[in-house]
Protein backbone atom coordinates (compact mmCIF):
# COMPACT_ATOMS: atom_id res chain seq x y z
CA UNK A 1 0.00 0.00 0.00
CA UNK A 2 1.72 3.82 -0.96
CA UNK A 3 2.01 6.34 1.68
CA UNK A 4 -0.71 8.45 0.27
CA UNK A 5 -3.32 4.81 0.53
CA UNK A 6 -2.18 4.76 4.46
CA UNK A 7 -2.34 8.34 5.33
CA UNK A 8 -6.06 8.42 3.35
CA UNK A 9 -7.11 5.27 5.31
CA UNK A 10 -6.24 7.06 8.61
CA UNK A 11 -7.84 10.42 7.70
CA UNK A 12 -10.85 8.45 7.37
CA UNK A 13 -10.80 6.12 10.36
CA UNK A 14 -11.36 9.60 12.83
CA UNK A 15 -11.06 9.18 16.32
CA UNK A 16 -8.05 11.68 17.87
CA UNK A 17 -4.43 11.08 16.88
CA UNK A 18 -1.16 12.22 18.50
CA UNK A 19 1.61 13.14 16.04
CA UNK A 20 5.26 13.19 16.49
CA UNK A 21 7.86 14.20 13.69
CA UNK A 22 11.54 14.08 15.01
CA UNK A 23 14.90 13.03 14.25
CA UNK A 24 15.72 9.23 13.70
CA UNK A 25 18.10 7.51 16.17
CA UNK A 26 21.87 8.68 15.69
CA UNK A 27 25.31 8.03 17.23
CA UNK A 28 24.43 9.36 19.90
CA UNK A 29 25.14 7.03 23.47
CA UNK A 30 22.46 4.63 24.22
CA UNK A 31 21.64 6.98 27.51
CA UNK A 32 21.24 10.15 25.61
CA UNK A 33 18.88 8.32 23.07
CA UNK A 34 16.32 7.37 26.06
CA UNK A 35 16.68 10.86 27.09
CA UNK A 36 16.00 12.16 24.26
CA UNK A 37 12.93 9.27 23.67
CA UNK A 38 12.10 10.24 27.26
CA UNK A 39 11.28 13.90 26.24
CA UNK A 40 9.17 13.56 23.82
CA UNK A 41 6.99 11.45 25.33
CA UNK A 42 6.89 14.54 28.68
CA UNK A 43 6.52 17.06 25.74
CA UNK A 44 3.44 14.99 24.43
CA UNK A 45 1.83 14.47 27.22
CA UNK A 46 2.35 18.51 28.08
CA UNK A 47 0.64 19.03 24.92
CA UNK A 48 -2.53 16.99 25.65
CA UNK A 49 -1.25 13.47 24.47
CA UNK A 50 -2.87 10.45 26.55
CA UNK A 51 -0.08 9.22 28.60
CA UNK A 52 -0.78 5.45 26.92
CA UNK A 53 -0.15 7.09 23.47
CA UNK A 54 2.56 9.41 24.65
CA UNK A 55 4.49 6.14 26.00
CA UNK A 56 3.81 4.17 22.76
CA UNK A 57 5.66 6.78 20.81
CA UNK A 58 8.14 6.54 23.45
CA UNK A 59 8.76 2.75 22.67
CA UNK A 60 8.32 3.15 18.60
CA UNK A 61 11.57 5.51 19.06
CA UNK A 62 13.69 3.33 20.71
CA UNK A 63 12.99 0.52 18.18
CA UNK A 64 15.61 1.67 16.41
CA UNK A 65 15.15 1.86 12.52
CA UNK A 66 19.27 0.79 11.48
CA UNK A 67 19.21 3.82 9.33
CA UNK A 68 22.08 6.12 8.42
CA UNK A 69 22.04 9.43 10.38
CA UNK A 70 20.70 11.51 9.56
CA UNK A 71 17.16 10.58 9.15
CA UNK A 72 13.76 11.55 10.37
CA UNK A 73 11.05 9.83 11.82
CA UNK A 74 7.39 10.28 12.03
CA UNK A 75 4.68 8.13 14.40
CA UNK A 76 0.88 8.56 14.52
CA UNK A 77 -0.79 6.65 17.49
CA UNK A 78 -4.51 6.51 18.13
CA UNK A 79 -6.11 4.98 21.44
CA UNK A 80 -2.62 3.78 22.63
CA UNK A 81 -2.33 2.21 19.01
CA UNK A 82 0.69 2.45 16.72
CA UNK A 83 -1.24 3.37 12.94
CA UNK A 84 1.48 4.92 11.42
CA UNK A 85 5.48 4.56 11.86
CA UNK A 86 7.90 5.25 8.61
CA UNK A 87 11.17 6.53 8.62
CA UNK A 88 13.32 8.50 6.16
CA UNK A 89 17.27 9.05 5.17
CA UNK A 90 16.87 12.47 5.29
CA UNK A 91 17.12 15.48 7.76
CA UNK A 92 14.28 16.32 9.08
CA UNK A 93 12.33 19.05 7.16
CA UNK A 94 11.50 22.03 9.66
CA UNK A 95 11.32 21.71 13.16
CA UNK A 96 9.82 19.00 15.45
CA UNK A 97 6.11 18.98 15.36
CA UNK A 98 4.73 16.85 18.72
CA UNK A 99 0.49 17.03 18.79
CA UNK A 100 -2.72 15.71 20.16
CA UNK A 101 -6.06 16.12 18.31
CA UNK A 102 -8.69 15.51 15.79
CA UNK A 103 -6.28 15.03 13.04
CA UNK A 104 -2.64 13.79 12.87
CA UNK A 105 -0.15 15.95 11.16
CA UNK A 106 0.41 14.15 7.54
CA UNK A 107 2.48 17.42 6.01
CA UNK A 108 5.69 16.30 7.20
CA UNK A 109 4.83 12.58 5.84
CA UNK A 110 3.95 14.13 2.09
CA UNK A 111 6.84 16.67 2.35
CA UNK A 112 9.45 13.63 2.38
CA UNK A 113 7.27 11.25 0.29
CA UNK A 114 7.31 14.24 -2.39
CA UNK A 115 10.84 13.99 -2.58
CA UNK A 116 11.15 10.46 -2.68
CA UNK A 117 12.80 10.07 -6.59
CA UNK A 118 13.02 6.50 -6.89
CA UNK A 119 15.34 5.00 -9.29
CA UNK A 120 18.47 2.59 -10.43
CA UNK A 121 21.78 2.62 -9.83
CA UNK A 122 23.92 0.39 -11.97
CA UNK A 123 27.64 -0.47 -10.90
CA UNK A 124 29.16 -2.11 -14.46
CA UNK A 125 31.90 -4.16 -14.54
CA UNK A 126 33.08 -6.39 -17.75
CA UNK A 127 31.87 -9.61 -15.99
CA UNK A 128 28.72 -8.36 -15.13
CA UNK A 129 27.02 -6.04 -12.44
CA UNK A 130 24.84 -4.71 -9.19
CA UNK A 131 21.99 -3.30 -9.77
CA UNK A 132 20.17 -1.12 -6.65
CA UNK A 133 16.51 0.37 -6.90
CA UNK A 134 16.68 3.35 -4.98
CA UNK A 135 14.47 5.95 -3.55
CA UNK A 136 15.74 9.24 -2.10
CA UNK A 137 15.06 9.89 1.60
CA UNK A 138 13.85 5.95 1.37
CA UNK A 139 17.18 4.15 0.87
CA UNK A 140 17.55 0.85 -1.52
CA UNK A 141 14.83 -1.01 -2.20
CA UNK A 142 15.96 -3.73 -3.97
CA UNK A 143 19.71 -4.95 -5.05
CA UNK A 144 20.34 -7.41 -8.19
CA UNK A 145 23.58 -9.35 -8.90
CA UNK A 146 24.21 -9.85 -12.55
CA UNK A 147 27.16 -12.43 -13.27
CA UNK A 148 28.44 -12.94 -16.49
CA UNK A 149 31.20 -15.04 -17.95
CA UNK A 150 34.29 -14.36 -16.45
CA UNK A 151 36.36 -16.93 -18.90
CA UNK A 152 39.25 -14.98 -21.23
CA UNK A 153 39.20 -12.03 -19.54
CA UNK A 154 42.86 -11.95 -18.39
CA UNK A 155 45.10 -10.09 -20.83
CA UNK A 156 47.58 -11.70 -22.83
CA UNK A 157 50.84 -10.07 -23.48
CA UNK A 158 51.51 -11.78 -26.61
CA UNK A 159 51.20 -9.86 -29.75
CA UNK A 160 50.15 -11.29 -32.88
CA UNK A 161 46.78 -12.90 -34.22
CA UNK A 162 46.65 -14.84 -30.83
CA UNK A 163 46.64 -11.51 -29.18
CA UNK A 164 44.34 -10.21 -31.80
CA UNK A 165 41.97 -13.24 -31.31
CA UNK A 166 42.03 -13.34 -27.84
CA UNK A 167 40.97 -9.48 -27.75
CA UNK A 168 37.73 -10.50 -30.03
CA UNK A 169 36.80 -13.27 -27.58
CA UNK A 170 37.21 -10.64 -24.70
CA UNK A 171 34.99 -8.14 -26.52
CA UNK A 172 32.42 -10.78 -26.91
CA UNK A 173 32.08 -11.74 -23.65
CA UNK A 174 32.20 -8.29 -22.42
CA UNK A 175 29.50 -7.27 -25.35
CA UNK A 176 26.82 -10.80 -23.64
CA UNK A 177 27.73 -9.75 -19.82
CA UNK A 178 26.20 -6.53 -20.51
CA UNK A 179 23.63 -7.68 -22.62
CA UNK A 180 22.40 -9.37 -19.63
CA UNK A 181 22.61 -6.85 -17.91
CA UNK A 182 20.54 -4.77 -19.94
CA UNK A 183 17.84 -7.25 -20.19
CA UNK A 184 17.81 -7.10 -15.69
CA UNK A 185 17.86 -3.05 -16.16
CA UNK A 186 15.31 -3.05 -19.38
CA UNK A 187 12.63 -5.48 -16.76
CA UNK A 188 13.25 -3.19 -13.80
CA UNK A 189 12.37 0.01 -16.03
CA UNK A 190 9.43 -1.24 -17.43
CA UNK A 191 8.26 -3.04 -13.63
CA UNK A 192 9.61 0.02 -11.36
CA UNK A 193 9.37 3.34 -14.00
CA UNK A 194 12.46 4.91 -12.09
CA UNK A 195 12.71 8.80 -12.71
CA UNK A 196 16.36 7.87 -14.03
CA UNK A 197 18.88 5.17 -14.38
CA UNK A 198 22.69 6.14 -12.73
CA UNK A 199 25.51 4.50 -14.47
CA UNK A 200 28.65 3.71 -12.73
CA UNK A 201 31.78 1.54 -13.19
CA UNK A 202 34.33 0.43 -15.94
CA UNK A 203 34.28 2.72 -18.67
CA UNK A 204 33.72 0.10 -21.46
CA UNK A 205 30.77 -1.77 -19.37
CA UNK A 206 29.01 1.24 -19.39
CA UNK A 207 29.36 1.93 -23.20
CA UNK A 208 28.34 -1.48 -23.97
CA UNK A 209 25.49 -1.56 -21.30
CA UNK A 210 24.16 1.76 -22.73
CA UNK A 211 24.49 0.67 -26.64
CA UNK A 212 22.47 -2.69 -25.44
CA UNK A 213 19.31 -0.90 -24.26
CA UNK A 214 16.83 0.58 -26.67
CA UNK A 215 16.72 4.40 -27.50
CA UNK A 216 14.05 5.31 -25.09
CA UNK A 217 16.11 3.46 -22.31
CA UNK A 218 18.81 5.43 -22.87
CA UNK A 219 16.76 8.76 -22.22
CA UNK A 220 16.66 7.72 -18.37
CA UNK A 221 20.90 7.38 -18.46
CA UNK A 222 22.80 9.28 -16.41
CA UNK A 223 26.39 8.83 -17.00
CA UNK A 224 28.87 8.83 -13.57
CA UNK A 225 32.18 8.86 -15.17
CA UNK A 226 33.56 6.62 -11.54
CA UNK A 227 34.55 3.33 -11.75
CA UNK A 228 32.71 2.48 -8.07
CA UNK A 229 34.40 -1.29 -8.32
CA UNK A 230 38.13 -0.49 -8.21
CA UNK A 231 40.14 -1.42 -5.39
CA UNK A 232 39.61 1.96 -2.56
CA UNK A 233 37.29 3.41 -4.77
CA UNK A 234 36.09 6.40 -3.66
CA UNK A 235 32.14 7.19 -3.73
CA UNK A 236 31.65 10.70 -2.90
CA UNK A 237 32.12 11.51 -6.72
CA UNK A 238 29.16 9.01 -7.65
CA UNK A 239 27.04 9.78 -4.84
CA UNK A 240 27.34 13.38 -5.32
CA UNK A 241 26.62 13.11 -9.05
CA UNK A 242 23.04 10.99 -7.92
CA UNK A 243 22.72 13.49 -5.46
CA UNK A 244 22.32 16.31 -8.70
CA UNK A 245 20.41 14.12 -11.13
CA UNK A 246 17.74 13.62 -7.98
CA UNK A 247 17.40 17.54 -7.23
CA UNK A 248 17.04 18.18 -11.20
CA UNK A 249 14.35 15.34 -11.28
CA UNK A 250 12.54 17.21 -8.72
CA UNK A 251 13.06 20.91 -10.12
CA UNK A 252 12.00 19.56 -13.38
CA UNK A 253 8.70 17.67 -11.86
CA UNK A 254 7.65 21.52 -10.24
CA UNK A 255 8.07 22.99 -13.98
CA UNK A 256 5.75 20.17 -15.14
CA UNK A 257 2.95 20.87 -12.88
CA UNK A 258 3.13 24.32 -13.41
CA UNK A 259 3.42 24.11 -17.38
CA UNK A 260 0.34 21.48 -17.14
CA UNK A 261 -1.95 24.01 -14.79
CA UNK A 262 -1.33 26.43 -17.31
CA UNK A 263 -2.06 24.74 -20.41
CA UNK A 264 -5.55 25.67 -22.21
CA UNK A 265 -5.23 29.27 -21.56
CA UNK A 266 -5.14 28.14 -17.74
CA UNK A 267 -8.39 25.72 -17.88
CA UNK A 268 -6.49 23.10 -16.74
CA UNK A 269 -5.46 24.12 -13.78
CA UNK A 270 -6.11 25.90 -10.48
CA UNK A 271 -4.08 28.73 -8.51
CA UNK A 272 -4.24 30.28 -5.17
CA UNK A 273 -6.33 29.17 -2.50
CA UNK A 274 -9.59 30.31 -3.06
CA UNK A 275 -9.82 28.38 -6.45
CA UNK A 276 -7.31 25.28 -5.23
CA UNK A 277 -10.30 24.79 -2.63
CA UNK A 278 -12.72 24.95 -4.96
CA UNK A 279 -11.68 22.46 -7.49
CA UNK A 280 -10.19 20.43 -4.09
CA UNK A 281 -14.22 20.69 -3.30
CA UNK A 282 -15.37 19.14 -6.69
CA UNK A 283 -12.49 16.33 -6.60
CA UNK A 284 -10.61 17.81 -9.54
CA UNK A 285 -7.02 18.07 -8.38
CA UNK A 286 -4.80 15.54 -10.10
CA UNK A 287 -1.46 16.96 -7.98
CA UNK A 288 -1.02 19.71 -5.72
CA UNK A 289 1.68 21.92 -5.62
CA UNK A 290 2.34 23.48 -2.36
CA UNK A 291 5.20 25.94 -1.63
CA UNK A 292 7.29 24.88 1.22
CA UNK A 293 6.99 28.29 3.15
CA UNK A 294 3.41 27.83 2.91
CA UNK A 295 3.71 25.48 5.90
CA UNK A 296 4.63 28.29 8.13
CA UNK A 297 1.51 30.70 6.94
CA UNK A 298 -0.64 31.41 9.60
CA UNK A 299 -3.35 31.18 7.98
CA UNK A 300 -6.29 28.66 8.12
CA UNK A 301 -9.16 26.68 6.01
CA UNK A 302 -12.09 24.56 7.81
CA UNK A 303 -11.07 20.42 8.15
CA UNK A 304 -14.50 18.70 7.39
CA UNK A 305 -15.76 14.99 8.20
CA UNK A 306 -16.93 14.28 4.92
CA UNK A 307 -17.16 15.67 1.14
CA UNK A 308 -16.09 18.39 0.24
CA UNK A 309 -13.49 17.89 3.33
CA UNK A 310 -12.49 21.19 3.10
CA UNK A 311 -14.09 24.62 2.92
CA UNK A 312 -12.87 29.04 2.93
CA UNK A 313 -15.32 29.76 6.33
CA UNK A 314 -17.89 28.60 7.42
CA UNK A 315 -20.44 30.88 5.73
CA UNK A 316 -20.05 28.34 2.71
CA UNK A 317 -23.65 26.06 2.54
CA UNK A 318 -22.11 22.60 3.44
CA UNK A 319 -23.06 19.27 4.24
CA UNK A 320 -20.42 18.31 6.16
CA UNK A 321 -19.71 19.13 9.67
CA UNK A 322 -16.51 21.04 11.08
CA UNK A 323 -14.12 19.15 12.45
CA UNK A 324 -11.51 21.76 13.23
CA UNK A 325 -9.13 24.65 11.52
CA UNK A 326 -6.17 23.91 10.14
CA UNK A 327 -3.35 25.77 8.71
CA UNK A 328 -4.04 26.25 4.91
CA UNK A 329 -1.00 24.08 3.48
CA UNK A 330 -2.46 20.88 6.19
CA UNK A 331 -6.02 21.48 5.00
CA UNK A 332 -5.19 21.34 1.44
CA UNK A 333 -2.93 18.51 1.71
CA UNK A 334 -5.47 16.68 3.34
CA UNK A 335 -8.02 16.94 0.72
CA UNK A 336 -5.95 16.13 -1.54
CA UNK A 337 -5.27 12.79 -0.18
CA UNK A 338 -9.03 12.16 0.61
CA UNK A 339 -9.54 12.75 -3.04
CA UNK A 340 -6.44 10.43 -4.37
CA UNK A 341 -4.78 13.71 -5.74
CA UNK A 342 -1.05 13.93 -5.40
CA UNK A 343 0.98 15.99 -3.05
CA UNK A 344 4.02 17.54 -4.24
CA UNK A 345 5.88 20.27 -1.78
CA UNK A 346 8.28 22.43 -3.38
CA UNK A 347 11.22 22.87 -1.26
CA UNK A 348 13.93 25.66 -1.36
CA UNK A 349 16.73 25.22 -3.75
CA UNK A 350 19.89 24.42 -2.09
CA UNK A 351 22.04 27.44 -1.09
CA UNK A 352 25.65 27.58 0.26
CA UNK A 353 25.79 27.33 4.07
CA UNK A 354 26.42 31.26 4.48
CA UNK A 355 23.84 32.32 1.99
CA UNK A 356 21.16 34.12 3.10
CA UNK A 357 17.54 33.10 2.39
CA UNK A 358 15.78 34.01 -0.73
CA UNK A 359 13.65 37.01 0.29
CA UNK A 360 10.87 35.98 -1.37
CA UNK A 361 6.67 36.03 -0.75
CA UNK A 362 4.57 32.42 -0.05
CA UNK A 363 4.53 30.99 -4.10
CA UNK A 364 0.19 30.82 -4.12
CA UNK A 365 -0.91 27.07 -4.17
CA UNK A 366 -0.78 25.35 -8.06
CA UNK A 367 -3.47 22.55 -9.06
CA UNK A 368 -3.66 20.25 -12.23
CA UNK A 369 -6.90 19.32 -12.69
CA UNK A 370 -8.04 16.34 -14.12
CA UNK A 371 -10.44 17.85 -16.20
CA UNK A 372 -10.31 21.33 -17.62
CA UNK A 373 -12.93 23.96 -16.92
CA UNK A 374 -15.31 23.97 -20.23
CA UNK A 375 -15.95 27.09 -19.67
CA UNK A 376 -11.77 28.56 -19.79
CA UNK A 377 -12.03 29.53 -23.03
CA UNK A 378 -15.00 31.50 -23.12
CA UNK A 379 -14.18 33.26 -20.08
CA UNK A 380 -10.96 34.63 -21.64
CA UNK A 381 -12.44 36.00 -24.79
Amino acid sequence: MTIDARLKKIIEHGGTWTSAYVDGSGPLPQVEEEARERSVRDRLIAQGAPKGDAVAVERTLAQRDGLPSPSARIVFVSGGEIAFDESFTDIRRGPERLSHGPLPDILPVLRHASGTVRYLVVEASRDGADIRLEAATRGTQTHTSVEGDSDDMTKVQAGGWSHANFQRSAENTWKQNQADVADAVSELIRDEHPAFVAVAGDVRARQLLVEALTSAERELIVDIDVHTHTEGADRTDADEAISQAVQHHLRGETERIRDRAATDSGSAGAEGITDVVAALQQARVDTLLVDARMIDDGADLLALDAPPWIANDASESLTAGTICRLPVAEALARAAVLTDARVVIEEEEPLADDAPREDRPVRPPIAALRWADAGGAENDQ
